[in-house]
């Protein structure tokens, strides 16, 4: 085991930092966190440190979670380690890069600072990164990598021994369709998106022949779930064999889990960036050798 590297985590990742820890052998703690009535946070970490360190932490619900890891990574710093490094699969307030209309904060870049500053190093899994095309312009820190599960996804397709048509349904996905696709060697086709409203949208399918085929809907984030839900409800006409979903970060706020079921969603699979109860996708290999490559600059 190489004793001069820590793992470190918050409870709310535990497993899958664990997990990543036993892929590059390095040890593992969890970070004592410890909450006042008041809604402050108290937080302990291991005494001895070594010289790298790498704070594992998914920042959805970020609001919650980034004081304690500033304070962390703080205090990872004024205790000497000499690389701090952030694992964050999900990593928040990359949605918002420009000033849309006046006086609105682009958080983005207050966030990419904020981090930068406390941080040497970033991995994260495929960021929402939009007229800002490299992770280093958000996060200006010596090492940002952006890393795509679009691999792991395909791997698991091949497990289950699935051949099915990939759907995006909308242009944004179709980067992470086309590369789970062509590990696959795989057909898929894109829908065209008509947002009317923040949870009214429309879905139209292009020319596709998915009858009596299995038929897999991909995103990256799931938050709402309406984009999925109204490709899915477009499809129940079309007579697959089967209709799952599989994304990347599963947020799946409110009844979104539900809403996919009643139009005929059977299985929904994630990652396991963000725990949920739909991760079947582990993460600590791709994770773990972009980490031993920066490990062993």
């Amino acid at each position: 085991m190489n004793n001069n590297c820590l793992i470190l985590a918050f409870e709310d990742y535990a497993e899958p930092a664990k997990r990543l820890a036993g892929f590059i052998d390095c040890p593992f703690a969890l970070v004592d966190v410890h909450h006042f009535p008041d809604g402050e946070s108290r937080l302990r970490l291991p005494v001895a440190l070594p010289q790298k360190v790498m704070l594992c932490r998914s920042l959805n619900a970020p609001n919650d979670k980034l004081v304690e890891l500033v304070l962390a990574a703080a205090h990872l710093r004024k205790q000497g380690v000499e690389q701090r490094i952030l694992i964050a699969p999900y990593l928040c307030y990359m949605r918002q890069d420009k000033a849309f209309h006046p006086g609105e904060v682009v958080s983005q870049q207050i966030i990419g600072h904020l981090l930068a500053n406390y941080f040497d190093g970033a991995i994260t899994v495929d960021a929402h990164l939009h007229r800002v095309h490299h992770l280093h312009d958000a996060l200006p820190m010596n090492t940002a990598i952006n890393l795509t599960a679009t691999r792991p996804m395909a791997r698991f397709l091949e497990q289950r021994n699935l051949r099915p048509v990939l759907i995006g349904p909308d242009s944004e996905s179709e980067q992470w369709v086309s590369s789970i696709a062509q590990h696959e060697d795989l057909d898929y086709c894109i829908a065209r998106k008509e947002r009317l409203g923040d949870k009214q949208v429309v879905v139209h399918l292009p020319d596709c022949n998915v009858k009596g085929r299995d038929v897999v809907l991909v995103d990256d984030v799931a938050s709402t779930g309406r984009t999925l839900e109204a490709a899915a409800r477009q499809l129940e006409d079309a007579s697959p064999a089967s209709l799952s979903v599989m994304v990347t970060h599963a947020l799946f706020v409110d009844d979104a889990l539900q809403r996919l079921h009643d139009v005929g969603v059977e299985n929904i699979w994630s990652c396991d960036s963000i725990p949920h109860p739909s991760n079947q996708i582990h993460l600590d290999e791709l994770l773990g050798k972009a980490l031993l490559e920066v490990l062993t600059r």
